[in-house]
């Protein structure tokens, strides 16, 4: 196997210089036209790093996922999950992050890069309440690097394309992977049968 192991060697590679296209998207701001695309993601890849290493961890909401508060700042309510709390604990020793905005139906994904913030302003997070729930923190973005990422790997993989949807019944379920992880300490069948509910009443 040959590994690749100096920047020469890479840039060797890909010796072809960028386009005007592949440069001229980047800004330090969120344009008009960048609004439009976070406005309509309603599914965000949030990336972080930390002495532990790198998580990413997939962010929905109703609607769009992040708040826009001026073309520098975003805003992300960190909804209910599963309490690790690995994004914010790295976010509090390294502020950088990245985020992958995802569009149902589109091609075109757009990334942001920036550095990160928690707030826990009871303002702040009433104003994120969805049925009585508000959030427990916020992360606050300083955009650094917005641009958008054209459809390539979106047509390659087929992501919208329904004909091409994983078959489900084929698929382990969490349960079955947990009941096989804890050598049967959590049983899958029932973890499963009440996860419906249990996330129903969870999910703000």
């Amino acid at each position: 196997m040959s590994i690749v192991k100096t920047l020469a060697e890479l840039e060797s590679i890909y010796a072809d210089a960028p386009t005007l296209a592949s440069t001229a998207k980047e800004t330090s701001h969120l344009t008009p036209h960048y609004r439009r695309l976070i406005e309509a993601s309603p599914f965000v890849v949030l990336a972080t790093s930390g002495a532990e290493g790198l998580d990413c961890s997939p962010r929905g909401d109703r609607g769009s996922v992040v708040r826009i508060a001026d073309d520098r700042t975003l805003i992300l309510p960190d909804r209910r999950g599963n309490n690790r709390i690995d994004s914010l604990r790295n976010i509090l020793r390294d502020p950088r992050v990245a985020l992958l905005f995802l569009i149902p139906g589109s091609g075109t994904t757009f990334r942001v890069n920036g550095r990160a913030a928690i707030s826990t302003d009871p303002v702040l997070l009433q104003s994120f309440e969805v049925d009585g729930r508000p959030p427990r923190s916020a992360i606050i973005i300083r955009v650094d690097v917005a641009y958008f990422q054209c459809a390539r790997a979106i047509v390659r993989s087929g992501l919208w394309d329904s004909s091409k949807h994983a078959d489900t019944a084929s698929l382990p379920t969490p349960g079955q992977i947990l009941e096989s992880l804890t050598e049967g300490t959590l049983e899958g069948e029932t973890y499963d049968r009440e996860w419906p509910l249990r996330a129903a009443k969870s999910m703000w």
